[in-house]
C-alpha cells in the first residue's frame, strides 16, 4: 500500500477569496492549559484541572511584494487605525496540498485579524530576497481532512 504523506512545501493561504502564496506558516497549533488545584490533607501530589484551550498567534512569511495586495491592506488598516474603529476579522484558511493537487488538509482560523506587520533586515552586505512577516491573532481553528475543493464550495 502506497503511503501518500503530504508534503509540507505545497501549501497555500485563502483569504477573502483570494489565494496567497506564503514561503513559512507557523504557529497552528493548540493547547489545554491546566490549573493546579492542591487538595487539603493530601501532600504528595496536585490535581491538574483543564481550564480552557489557547493558541499561538498564526505568523505567515513571504518576499515582499511592492504593489498592494488586499491582505497588506487589511493589515495596514488594522494596525494603523488602532481602535478608532472596529477591529475587521476574517476567517483564513491553509490548505495542504498533496502530490496531485488535492487538499489533504485544510485549516481554516476563524475571526483572525493582524497584531503585527514587520520586514526582515536589509543588510547592504548580502544578496537576501526582503521577507515580509505577518501575525494574526484568532478566535479558533478547525482541522477539515481530504477536503476536495468541490466540497469547500458546496
Amino acid at each position: 500500500m502506497a503511503n501518500n504523506y503530504p508534503v509540507g512545501f505545497y501549501f497555500e493561504l485563502s483569504f477573502k477569496g483570494e489565494d496567497a502564496a506564503f514561503k513559512e506558516v507557523s504557529g497552528i497549533s493548540k493547547e489545554l492549559s491546566m490549573e493546579e488545584v492542591v487538595c487539603g490533607g493530601e501532600n504528595r501530589f496536585k490535581y491538574r484541572l483543564p481550564t480552557i484551550t489557547t493558541s499561538q498567534n498564526l505568523v505567515l512569511k513571504r518576499a515582499l511584494i511592492p504593489e498592494g495586495s488586499k491582505l497588506i491592506d487589511w493589515c495596514a488598516s488594522t494596525l494603523d487605525e488602532g481602535l478608532a474603529n472596529a477591529i475587521t476579522t476574517h476567517d483564513v484558511s491553509v490548505s495542504l496540498f498533496n502530490p496531485d493537487g488535492s487538499i489533504s488538509v485544510m485549516w481554516t482560523f476563524y475571526n483572525a485579524y493582524p497584531v503585527k506587520y514587520s520586514v526582515s533586515d536589509l543588510k547592504s552586505q548580502e544578496n537576501e530576497l526582503v521577507i515580509e512577516s505577518i501575525e494574526l491573532a484568532y478566535t479558533y481553528f478547525v482541522i477539515t481532512p481530504d477536503t476536495s475543493i468541490a466540497d469547500l464550495f458546496a
